[in-house]
């Protein structure tokens, strides 16, 4: 309840504990004294400077590297600016940290429903494979989730599903089946995943069952938790409604990363996320228009403003030292502090200089599909270049509606509403359509159901915490979605 004095608690905790390491030495840990110190001993990194500097040569024995004593677990993760998987270190003290993230997750949904009943049945987590791989002894490698089950204490074991046995399946879509077969036979209370996979693993639920209406009440009726993260809530959460109608169950979304957990959902839809900030994590806020700044303004909880796209660099109890996540991120309460996830750094769409950011598209596309009522299962959206005088460039939204009948009128209505939408959110978005002068409106391309699945199915990214990626900037890759859908003229 008193965010700067335990934020300076746990950014003094870290560098003490971590003073004898290599990194601590190098950095002159032993002067810190302040928040200013520490700033003035360490620069602001990227994971590839961190892997380049410290961790590949040693990799994968990290021994009182950046972190005193050896690092148990990789989390593997996607997106760095190389296209190469990142390896991303996670301690004992992290993933303690993780485990009372998620009693902090089960505090906040019991103090807002007293009755809850969500621990008198199994709690359901649909997530990536939990094979992990021996790097060396002692040190092993894999999804986030499999690290999560390889350390889950023994007492969740009642209350937990799936089981190990049906947890191990690699394959995504074996999995999916065993699990929606096996969960009918069971008292399912929670569940939690990635929406996107939600979705699909619902769909499949209900056909297993043989249900008609379409809801997830006949097969989970004492469902009373949902819990979402990894993308935007925005365009799914109609659809969402829909398959709850009946239950009783409230949806609380959270905000893990491969780093860390960072914080949870806990009042109404769409108040923020409150930042956990009594648990190995240290938060500032870098501006993003200070990316690569040499004196950037970075703030912290003291003094971070609302409103402004920061974004986040962390450092960690597992030895990541301002350690520039990719996430950005407004801070939308005080007190306590809660912020929106606004998008990635390398995901904003910028390729003409307008400068639209994740949250900006996920409003636009979850209004423009409410004027024409539907719901979308899922988008990307990409550039197109100009291949010959006198043209301009533009977007173009790939799309995936739940109804595959929705027609060349209410696609169009949708493109209006998406530019519409924008040039209100984005000043410079607007400058550049203005008068059509920078930028062409919008063009949208319609995905038939499974287009996403089939598509991610062929990169070698089902399921898991593999996510639809949301601006595309790699136009051989957007060039393969392109092909999958079929384009609808703007008149």
């Amino acid at each position: 309840m008193n965010p700067e004095e335990v934020q300076q608690g746990v950014l003094r905790s870290l560098v003490h504990r971590a003073r004898g390491t290599r990194f601590a030495l190098q950095h002159e840990f032993g002067a810190i004294r302040t928040l200013g110190d520490y700033r003035e001993c360490v620069p602001i990194r990227t994971y590839e400077e961190f892997w380049d500097n410290y961790w590949r040569d040693s990799f994968p024995r990290l021994v009182d590297c950046t972190w005193p004593g050896t690092i148990p677990y990789f989390a593997l993760s996607s997106g760095t600016t190389r296209g190469v998987t990142k390896y991303i270190p996670i301690s004992r003290e992290i993933n303690r940290a993780n485990a009372r993230a998620v009693a902090d997750l089960l505090v906040h949904h019991v103090e807002n429903r007293p009755d809850s009943r969500v621990l008198a049945g199994r709690c359901f987590m649909l997530g990536g494979s939990t094979g992990l791989t021996r790097q060396a002894r002692g040190v092993y490698s894999g999804d986030l989730s499999g690290i999560a089950a390889a350390v889950r204490p023994a007492w969740t074991g009642p209350r937990y599903f799936p089981p190990r046995h049906l947890e191990g399946i690699a394959d995504w879509e074996t999995k999916v089946e065993r699990f929606a077969r096996s969960s009918l036979r069971q008292d399912i209370r929670a569940v939690g995943g990635t929406p996107s996979w939600l979705l699909i693993y619902f769909d499949r639920l209900l056909e297993i069952a043989g249900d008609g209406d379409g809801r997830i009440a006949s097969v989970y009726p004492d469902l009373e938790l949902l819990i979402h993260g990894g993308v935007a809530w925005a365009p799914y959460r109609d659809r969402f409604d829909a398959l709850l109608e009946g239950t009783a169950a409230e949806t609380r979304e959270v905000y893990p990363a491969s780093e860390g957990f960072f914080g949870v959902a806990d009042g109404a839809d769409g108040a923020g996320l409150r930042l956990l900030l009594d648990n190995e994590i240290f938060y500032e806020f870098l501006p993003e228009s200070d990316l690569g700044a040499r004196e950037p303004d970075c703030r912290w909880i003291g003094d971070a403003e609302m409103g402004v796209n920061y974004a986040l660099v962390i450092s960690t109890g597992a030895g990541l030292w301002r350690y520039l996540v990719g996430d950005t991120v407004t801070l939308v309460s005080r007190d306590p502090p809660r912020v929106l996830v606004t998008g990635r750094t390398s995901y904003t769409l910028s390729a003409f200089g307008e400068h639209v950011i994740g949250a900006e598209l996920e409003r636009a596309v979850s209004e423009s599909a409410k004027m024409i009522g539907a719901t979308v299962d899922d988008f990307a959206v990409g550039s197109l270049f100009s291949e010959r005088s006198g043209e301009r460039g533009g977007h173009l939204f790939v799309v995936e509606f739940s109804d595959p009948k929705v027609d060349t009128a209410q696609v169009r209505t949708f493109a209006t509403g998406v530019d519409s939408v924008l040039m209100r959110l984005n000043e410079d978005y607007a400058a550049h359509r203005a008068d059509g002068w920078g930028l062409d409106p919008p063009r949208v391309a319609v995905l038939p159901p499974g287009g996403f699945v089939a598509w991610m199915k062929g990169r070698g990214k089902l399921g898991g915490q593999n996510k639809v990626p949301r601006v595309i900037n790699d136009t051989e890759l957007f060039g393969t979605l392109r092909k999958l859908a079929r384009e609808f003229p703007l008149r």
